[in-house]
């Protein structure tokens, strides 16, 4: 036969999941239209808050790899101190929070070009002692 569709059988609840959602979506539009821009302060806990200015924060306070990164670069270990050397007077808490997002990457050879990158100075430093991220990645990751 022409034109026959497929009846789809949906599972128990999924249907009832649904009509919720839509309810709830329901609700927030006509709150939107009964409100205006002031329907945010329904549904938005802390509105007028500094939640956008610390966006993120929380991923960076607490994080393990970070804190074993900041430790490891104010060691006196040699390899540290070869990395505080080729940073010169850049800020250690910024490269270990480069850093730390480089440990974030899965493919290896990936991650040792992110970290050499990382290494580098200016335009006339772009190729960093390869040796030197190679030991940096094997001490951190």
């Amino acid at each position: 036969m022409p034109n026959q569709s497929e009846i789809v059988s949906y599972g128990d609840g999924q249907l009832d999941k649904f009509a919720q959602a839509l309810a709830t979506a329901r609700k927030m539009q006509q709150d939107w239209l009964t409100y205006g821009l002031n329907f945010v302060q329904i549904y938005v806990e802390d509105v007028d808050g500094d939640w956008l200015e610390t966006w993120g924060n929380d991923e960076i306070v607490g994080n393990p790899l970070l804190d074993k990164i900041k430790e490891f670069l104010v060691s006196d270990d040699s390899v540290a101190v070869k990395v505080r050397h080729q940073l010169k007077e850049r800020s250690l808490f910024d490269f270990a929070v480069n850093l730390a997002e480089c440990g974030q990457i899965n493919e290896e050879t990936d991650r040792l070009s992110a970290v050499r990158n990382l290494l580098a100075y200016d335009d006339d430093d772009a190729q960093p002692s390869l040796d030197l991220a190679n030991e940096l990645s094997a001490k951190l990751f």
